[in-house]
């Protein structure tokens, strides 16, 4: 999936010198305060939209490999890591009733999420999960999705928890409408 990033940090300007000119593979981890998640995905920079003076940058990257760290490797100013690939282990067609109900949901999350957008899923591709994973904020259910390895069950699980992540994300946008307010609603009363 695109991933739009801002590399403002030495080290990751470092890493950036470093990939780009050989059309490279970097990785993407959850970091949480405890360390890194151990899952991951290579990303490719697909565009480089903006280069400032200061050697920041605004590009865009795309996913492409699933990997395990192996070890990790501290020479360079950015972590490094010796990794290993997965990629899905169950590759059974994902049933027309799943399919079905995994599409509902990928449009109902872009209604939400991206109101302007026409919801479009990639009808034949095998990363529906993928496409409705990117459009959750909720980082611990991305990294499940991306650590499970089988659409079909990427997909349950998305149908199973999409409707409550639903409801918080409306209710949010509930609160932010009616905050301003501020208790300064009007009252009308019927005759």
């Amino acid at each position: 999936m695109p991933l739009p990033l801002h590399i403002f940090e030495d080290r990751y300007k470092e890493m950036m010198g470093d990939i780009i000119p050989v059309d490279g593979e970097f990785g993407v981890v959850l970091a949480k305060d405890d360390g890194i998640v151990n899952i991951g995905c290579t990303a490719t920079v697909v565009n480089v939209m903006h280069k400032y003076p200061d050697g920041r940058m605004d590009l865009v990257a795309a996913g492409q490999r699933r990997f395990t760290i192996e070890s990790l490797d501290e020479e360079k100013s950015y972590l490094r890591g010796r990794v290993s690939y997965f990629d899905d282990e169950d590759v059974r067609v994902v049933p027309v009733d799943l399919r079905r109900r995994a599409s509902a949901t990928f449009r109902r999350l872009m209604s939400i999420e991206h109101p302007s957008i026409t919801a479009e899923t990639s009808g034949g591709s095998s990363r529906l999960s993928f496409q409705i994973g990117q459009l959750i904020n909720d980082l611990d259910k991305r990294q499940t999705v991306l650590s499970l390895r089988s659409e079909v069950e990427r997909l349950e699980y998305l149908v199973k928890i999409v409707p409550e992540y639903l409801l918080q994300r409306e209710q949010i946008a509930l609160a932010k409408r009616v905050g301003p307010q501020n208790g300064h609603a009007k009252h009308v009363t019927g005759a």
